[in-house]
């Protein structure tokens, strides 16, 4: 017999039990149900009947006995008014006759009043046709049928509420029976539950203690054991195919441990031949494996690294953010350029290390682990420096000729209408702009050297976007009525101040106008606007000039890109390098969105400034 069916069995007739334990007690509650229906309904109608005759004809006979007293008309209508009152309760006992003396009981009452009633109707007449006082008939003809109809209400309230007492005593009776049922056949059927549930536990119990032990032996790698399960239901079945398992894995054990173990080397030897750093870690962010470069870079011990929580070995906490991201998202996280550049003091020098976060999923999709991958880049950040440096020794040792020159070429062209033909001095014209123009490329040059090396002052203040924008405007207003432009400032008057150096971000905006300036059409439209979200307000100026080549995108902040358009002005290549840096000094970020022939529009971002606002603001 399977389990399935001995279970089944077994709670089957315990089910059973419980049904009929669950239908003599419905019939018993419906006992119950009908007894406490029999009282509210029958008897207490009946009840509340009395009652309200007993207290209608108390009324009345109040009524009488002001008619005697004299008032006359106030006695005659309150009789009539409790009159009503009492025939109204009377027939509504008479409507619920439900106990055999009951009938007896109402058919007198009724007779009773109307005797009372005819007592009453002659009271007026009784000292004149019957030589009697008032008071004396109240006494002697009244009187008695009164109190007779009050004693036979009285018997019919207490008639009812003996009723409802033998009810009640029902009632009890009736529960304490349900009650002992209730104990009687729960008593049974706990018992035999317990029974049942002891045999099978019993017998499953050492089935399952037997089979948890032949797991534990497979996975301490024993895979020699017997089970002596031989029952032909699923636990039989389980125990056939567990020691099946345990035979195949005993075989798959001697066939590949050492194919296992090579591959396990060779990966371990490919990691530690890698020149670059590399770090594995699990999806709980613990060391699976590291490379000595990876250890020599951290420098911490390559064994104790190993199995360890990476923040309990490796203490930087931007790290450890990375790898945490990736590890709740599946993502690698997006870095920006310095970001994803990681500086380490290595012999009192500073390294420098490109970053790699690659997340390691199975086929499923489910997170492995993540590989943290670290490029040397020392040399790379060296060279930089010292082209930098030589760019900017360059320019500095270029200024002082070029001004020279410059001013040379002024005083030339002030004599040169006497002096010099017509071609000459075309030919001086054009060396002064090429001075100008490299002139120009020194400066730019030297603007950008020093704010990389972080030796430009910027002063920051709480500033008014509005007057940024208005000041950086003004200078093109005559160009663009000259080009038919439209020029528009679109910025609101309730955005937040912002936290800038106000000549810097001018000459960012000044420049990025310049530029569509120079790429928009006759007629076109440039805008400028901004806009305040979270802890930051974005500026964007747009335009619907000739757009940039998707290509130029995604470099056209590096230093001397240049886009290749027919209306190419020949310039440095520089200034929007320089604005990328401004914009990264104040904390900010700057990009562009552009579609070719339909426009373009730059963006960048300047931080909200809440604690500047007692101060004077500049541009008031």
């Amino acid at each position: 017999m399977k389990i399935r069916t001995k279970i089944l069995l077994s709670y089957g007739i315990f089910c059973l039990l419980l049904l009929g334990f669950s239908g003599f007690n419905i019939l018993k509650l419906r006992d119950i149900s009908k007894t406490a229906e029999a009282i509210s309904q029958e008897n207490y109608a009946n009840i509340l009947a009395a009652e309200k005759m007993i207290e209608a004809i108390e009324r009345q006979d109040s009524a009488a006995l002001l008619f005697l007293l004299g008032n006359e008309e106030e006695g005659i209508d309150q009789f009539k008014k409790y009159e009503i009152t009492f025939l109204q309760w009377l027939s509504r006992a008479k409507d619920n006759i439900t106990i055999p003396r009951e009938e007896q009981i109402i058919s007198q009452l009724e007779q009773n009043y109307q005797s009372y009633l005819v007592a009453f109707e002659q009271l007026y007449f009784s000292s004149i046709r019957l030589n009697l006082e008032p008071g004396d008939y109240y006494l002697q003809k009244v009187l008695p049928p009164l109190e007779q109809v009050l004693s036979d209400s009285r018997e019919l309230r207490q008639l009812n509420q003996k009723t409802a007492l033998l009810a009640l005593e029902r009632s009890k009776t009736l529960s304490q029976q349900v009650i002992w049922s209730i104990v009687v056949m729960a008593g049974a059927s706990v018992t035999l539950a317990l029974f049942l549930g002891f045999f099978l536990s019993l017998k499953l119990v050492k089935s399952l203690q037997e089979m948890t032990e032949a797991a534990k032996q497979i996975a301490t790698g024993n895979y020699d054991f017997d089970i002596t399960v031989k029952s032909q239901d699923e636990l039989g079945y389980l125990a056939q195919e567990i020691t099946a398992m345990s035979l195949k894995m005993k075989a798959f054990h001697n066939l590949n441990i050492s194919e296992i173990i090579t591959e396990k080397k060779r990966s371990e030897a490919i990691i530690r031949s890698i020149t670059d750093g590399i770090v594995v870690v699990n999806a709980e962010l613990k060391i699976v494996a590291l490379n000595p470069v990876a250890a020599s870079i951290f420098n911490i011990n390559l064994q104790q690294a190993e199995n360890s929580y990476f923040p309990e070995v490796i203490h930087n906490p931007q790290l450890y953010e990375y790898l945490k991201t990736t590890a709740d998202t599946g993502n690698p996280p997006q870095l920006e350029e310095n970001q994803s550049i990681l500086a380490l003091e290595e012999n009192s020098q500073e390294a420098y290390y490109k970053l790699t976060i690659t997340p390691v999923r199975s086929e499923q999709g489910q997170m492995l682990g993540i590989i943290l991958l670290l490029q040397d880049i020392t040399k790379l950040k060296e060279i930089d420096r010292l082209k930098d440096e030589l760019i900017m020794k360059v320019a500095h040792e270029l200024r002082n000729p070029l001004t020279g020159m410059t001013m040379s070429i002024e005083l030339l062209l002030e004599t040169a209408p006497v002096k010099l033909s017509p071609k000459e001095q075309e030919l001086l014209q054009g060396a002064k702009e090429e001075v100008q123009r490299l002139s120009a490329l020194v400066n730019d040059l030297l603007n950008l050297s020093t704010i990389e090396s972080g030796e430009i002052a910027m002063e920051f203040a709480p500033v008014e976007v509005k007057f940024l924008v208005e000041k950086a405007l003004s200078p093109f207003i005559l160009q663009a009525q000259e080009k038919q432009i439209i020029l528009r400032n679109e910025v609101a008057e309730d955005l937040p101040l912002v936290k800038a150096d106000p000549n810097k971000i001018t000459w960012v905006l000044t420049n990025l106008i310049g530029n569509a300036m120079r790429y928009t059409n006759t007629g076109g439209k440039i805008q400028v606007s901004a806009r305040h979200r979270r802890d930051q307000v974005y500026m964007f100026v747009t335009d619907n000039g000739v757009g940039i080549p998707f290509e130029y995108q995604g470099k056209i902040f590096d230093k001397f890109v240049q886009v290749n358009t027919d209306k190419n002005p020949g310039g440095t290549g520089l200034g929007l390098a320089i604005c990328k840096e401004i914009v990264q000094a104040h904390g900010g970020v700057i990009w562009v969105d552009s579609t070719l022939g339909k426009g373009s529009t730059f963006t960048f971002t300047l931080p909200v400034i809440t604690d500047f606002s007692s101060q004077k603001i500049e541009g008031e």
